[in-house]
């Protein structure tokens, strides 16, 4: 088995592709960070997601990627919803309180192979939820992911994941505790914005399922949508 958490980290890196330049440019400089430096990118996502769905998350540097970013959006989520606090009285968020290490949500934490895999496999749900990945996609998506050499076994998993149904039942059931259900949804959510009503639907269908509080959902909404506009307004 080829090591999920270092996939994550390809998908979700500390620094993205900039918003510039038209479609084919901003797939080409994704291309060419992630061959320079994949652990340091998060070129994967951006090509995966054809920059439609990337946009917004390659759009700016986060400053933190990878686990990282996940457990920081989703444990800053998590704490002000535990707070009380209303998910409209959270400001714009301009960095990430560090996460502590005792915290379930610490990238430190025990964070199993099979979890950070079901972590990949949400973000690649996520980016078909509005079934814009067609076959001639598909292909064009998995030509430019082998020319990041991930290995042969990454590169037949996601070539997987993308053919077939997303198993939501696999995913629901693959999180096991809170802050796991959390960091699922986040992950979902980092990945896309949801404007459509198919993506809408189906993160709506991800929380009911996962059976998280719609107090919780709101606060998981509003953070990772500040986190991103926080990013887009840094890079102006």
């Amino acid at each position: 088995m080829f090591d999920a958490k270092k996939l994550l980290e390809q998908f979700l890196g500390s620094q993205v592709p900039g918003m510039g330049g038209s479609m084919r440019g901003r797939g080409e400089d994704a291309l060419k960070l992630a061959k320079a430096n994949p652990l340091k990118t998060g070129a994967l996502v951006s090509l995966l997601l054809g920059t439609k769905k990337g946009r917004s998350l390659a759009g700016g540097a986060l400053k933190i990627g990878g686990l990282a970013l996940i457990a920081g959006l989703g444990y800053t989520a998590y704490r002000n919803y535990k707070s009380g606090k209303a998910a409209e009285e959270i400001p714009a968020l301009p960095e990430l309180a560090p996460v502590p290490e005792q915290s379930p949500f610490s990238p430190q934490h025990a964070l199993s192979n099979d979890f950070a895999l079901t972590l990949v496999k949400a973000m690649i749900a996520a980016a078909k939820a509005d079934g814009h990945i067609d076959d001639a996609e598909r292909s064009a998506i998995l030509e430019r992911i082998h020319a990041v050499d991930l290995g042969s076994e990454a590169e037949a998993f996601i070539a997987a994941e993308l053919a077939n149904p997303t198993d939501l039942d696999g995913l629901v059931a693959a999180a096991r505790s809170e802050e796991e259900k959390v960091e699922l949804y986040t992950a979902s959510r980092l990945t896309i914005e949801p404007d459509t009503r198919a993506e809408r639907g189906y993160l709506d269908l991800l929380a009911g399922r996962l059976g998280l509080p719609d107090a919780l959902v709101e606060h998981i909404e509003v953070t990772v949508s500040a986190a991103k506009q926080s990013a887009l307004i840094e890079q102006g």
